[in-house]
């Protein structure tokens, strides 16, 4: 550990620690974070005892693309969602551009296993160290955007893992090809992260017939291994076009991959919830369907909070 838990305010309920993993020991970084060093983020539930006998499931929440694990508003949104509700929830470091993905051909930065970092070191060590629940039946998974890509993709190959997982947002689907070239435009943007990456380094090229990394790592497609878990999608239509329309667009896109997943789903026979917003009039107060809104994104985890603790093993 590089650098030991310390609260982030006076309120005591949330909390920051720096790790190193040799799955991912350097990645290119954004304004003020530190090439191998990992923050992650905690908020523990009001009362946490850790001398008491109480233990609490654990909710793993997957950040966006470029977004920091220990951002103001994750910390504000996951505060309110879990206000006097009996759960941890865990934000994990996962790069600007990581894609929650062991990396193809990572070069020069060395291994980016991503995927190894958080299932097989990160969980582990969330459990010995906290008052953790350490089974599936004590976990759930959610993301915002690359993070609903990422939760629904870490569901999907470790169903043993967890047993609830929900999408805000994701990217579920890198067979559309809007959604291969915003993962593109990633690796090329210095906004994502320093220094830039070759196109081909997290899924190879996204080009037939070059493309079976693409195919194989897409969670629309392979949604199988879901079935007996609770899976919930959240997704607006981006409102009127010309409001912010960077960001208008930009959740009417990955609108449509909530679209071919959920068909999946229900072709799969796979019960689910859909939760389709469109404008946001009807879900929160302020949301107006947009990608990144944190009016949206509140709703969101207040909905999926209360879903999963129907459904989790909790105190």
């Amino acid at each position: 550990m590089t650098r030991q838990p310390a609260w982030v305010d006076a309120e005591e309920r949330t909390f920051t620690f720096t790790v190193r993993s040799d799955q991912v020991p350097a990645y290119t970084v954004l304004p003020g974070q530190v090439s191998g060093e990992h923050v992650i983020m905690v908020t523990l539930p009001a009362g946490y005892d850790s001398t008491a006998a109480a233990r609490y499931p654990v909710h793993y929440t997957l950040h966006g693309a470029p977004e920091y694990p220990n951002a103001s508003r994750t910390k504000r949104i996951v505060e309110q969602a879990t206000a006097a509700v009996p759960l941890i929830t865990v934000t994990p470091n996962g790069g600007g551009r990581g894609w929650y993905s062991n990396w193809v051909n990572p070069g020069a930065l060395g291994p980016q296993n991503w995927q190894f970092f958080h299932l097989d070191q990160l969980i582990p060590l969330i459990d010995t160290n906290l008052k953790t629940i350490p089974t599936r039946q004590g976990r759930a998974i959610s993301g915002h955007s690359m993070g609903g890509f990422g939760a629904f993709r870490y569901a999907e190959h470790r169903p043993d893992l967890f047993s609830y997982v929900g999408s805000f947002s994701g990217d579920l689907d890198l067979v559309n090809p809007e959604i291969r070239a915003a993962v593109v435009a990633s690796t090329q943007l210095e906004s994502y992260g320093v220094p830039i990456v070759p196109i081909d380094a997290i899924f190879g090229l996204p080009v037939w017939p070059l493309d079976g990394v693409w195919n194989a790592q897409s969670p629309a497609q392979h949604v199988a291994s879901l079935r007996g878990m609770g899976v919930a999608m959240y997704t607006g239509d981006g409102g009127n076009l010309l409001d912010d329309p960077v960001q208008a667009v930009a959740e009417n896109r990955v609108r449509q991959t909530a679209l071919v997943t959920a068909a999946n789903l229900t072709a799969a026979g796979i019960p689910h919830h859909f939760i389709d917003y469109h404008d946001g009039s009807t879900w929160a107060p302020g949301c107006t369907g947009k990608h990144s809104q944190e009016p949206c994104l509140q709703a969101d985890m207040n909905h999926f909070v209360r879903l999963i603790m129907q459904q989790l093993q909790n105190p």
